[in-house]
């Protein structure tokens, strides 16, 4: 088969092909034996009907479709191998007026990966990112260890004050009229959390058990419901319970009880290297990012949209895929946030592009640097899946990945050198 290439503009690639004549009939005679059942002629069986006398009763173009249908794919695949094409979306195909006995011209428009351009990425500055834990934030976590592990006691003896933790009855009001959401039973609130509008919880704080209370508040001008945005709104609120925190001593005893350490020093020494860990890897992810858009900026790409549209189908079987495992479809959690399909790909489409982007850009690192998956990189990577899935058997674990393509994973590794070559070549300043 003879492939022709007509023209390129951009990343767009116009082409042509024949299916030959040999084919087509053969493609026919495939598509007569898989449809003959459809066929019923008077003086002859479902499913007997020769060919010839559906043709002579439909017309001779009745299996063409299908024909088509079943050569085309095949053909097209050996044509953008000839040409050493790489499209990214659907082909639009034209097919010219068929003759029997004659080749079939296809015209063929579809877009195709499209040059990444890659600016000097060996001459940039960029000024180093680093982070050092703090006693300020040793002292946090501490406190927050502290909160988790308090007492709760009942103070429905005295009033409301910051801090609380209350059990109230709540029922919101605009202009006279209940609103959706505003209304809620045995609802725990504590006090200073910033959880409802701005002025709700103050106005309950010197209130006391079993009092009810009128809490006039204003909606925020953005808030998220347009509907009550700016609206002034009435609340008619009841405290049923009071409860305060009671904190526990920071002492020996304290780290015993929430860790495996017998002193809070050690506790404390061992939270301050847990937290400089989380630090340098938020360092990392950061220097990585950085560097990466500082390369997207000096370097050229024109995304074609279909390849944002592959990644943004990708990304919602991702996110069908989330939802279904809490039990929820995608069409369930659209109804529910009263969202639509549309939407959420419109949302999508900013981080899909640049995702795009940035993995035409490490794949052009790859190239332009000679970067190679070496089998010793391939087995560590499948050791680590092994230890990250838990496999029981690691060994047939890592056996079963190799039975099938391990395009994917070894894509991931070269993009993963690609980035760590980026930050060995940039100056930090």
């Amino acid at each position: 088969m003879k492939a022709v290439l007509e023209k390129k503009e951009n990343n767009k690639v116009y082409f042509n092909f024949e299916l030959e004549a040999d084919k087509f009939e053969s493609a026919i005679q495939q598509a007569y034996l898989k449809n003959r059942n459809m066929f019923r002629i008077p003086g002859f069986r479902k499913g007997k009907v020769p060919r010839k006398i559906i043709e002579m009763n439909y017309g001779k173009e009745i299996f063409y479709e299908d024909a088509v249908n079943i050569i085309l794919p095949e053909a097209y695949e050996d044509a953008i191998k000839e040409l050493e094409l790489e499209p990214v979306d659907n082909p639009e195909i034209d097919i010219e007026e068929i003759q029997l006995g004659e080749p079939i011209l296809v015209k063929v428009e579809v877009d195709v990966k499209p040059e990444f351009k890659l600016g000097d990425y060996k001459s940039i500055e960029l000024e180093r990112i680093e982070y050092n834990v703090t006693d300020e934030m040793v002292d946090h976590e501490l406190e927050h260890v502290q909160d988790a592990n308090a007492r709760l006691l009942d103070a429905s003896d005295r009033e409301v004050k910051d801090g609380d933790i209350l059990n109230i009855d709540f029922a919101g009001f605009v202009d006279g009229e209940q609103f959706p959401g505003g209304t809620a039973e045995k609802f725990e609130l504590t006090i200073g959390s910033k959880m409802f509008i701005p002025g709700f919880e103050e106005q309950l704080i010197g209130k006391k058990k079993e009092e009810e209370v009128e809490v006039k508040v204003t909606f925020p001008e953005e808030y998220h419901e347009e509907t009550l945005a700016g609206k002034e709104a009435i609340f008619n609120v009841v405290i049923h319970d009071i409860k305060e925190k009671e904190l526990p001593e920071l002492d020996d005893e304290f780290a015993k009880d929430v860790s495996e350490f017998d002193t809070l020093d050690e506790y404390k020494a061992d939270i301050r290297e847990r937290l400089e860990k989380d630090l340098k890897e938020q360092e990392k992810i950061e220097t990585e990012n950085r560097v990466i858009e500082a390369v997207l900026e000096i370097s050229e790409v024109d995304v074609p949209n279909g390849m944002v549209e592959s990644q943004i189908d990708d990304e919602i079987r991702q996110l069908d895929y989330r939802l279904r495992s809490q039990g929820m479809s995608l069409e369930q959690y659209m109804e529910f946030t009263g969202g639509k399909i549309e939407e959420i790909r419109d949302e999508m489409s900013p981080a899909a592009l640049n995702r795009v982007k940035v993995d035409l850009l490490l794949e052009a690192v790859v190239d332009a640097e000679g970067i190679e998956v070496t089998d010793e990189d391939l087995e560590k990577e499948l050791s680590d899946l092994a230890e990250q899935y838990a496999a029981e058997d690691k060994e047939e674990f890592i056996e079963d990945m190799k039975k099938g393509s391990l395009d994917f994973i070894k894509k991931g590794i070269a993009n993963t050198k690609a980035v760590q070559f980026l930050i060995e070549n940039v100056k930090f300043i």
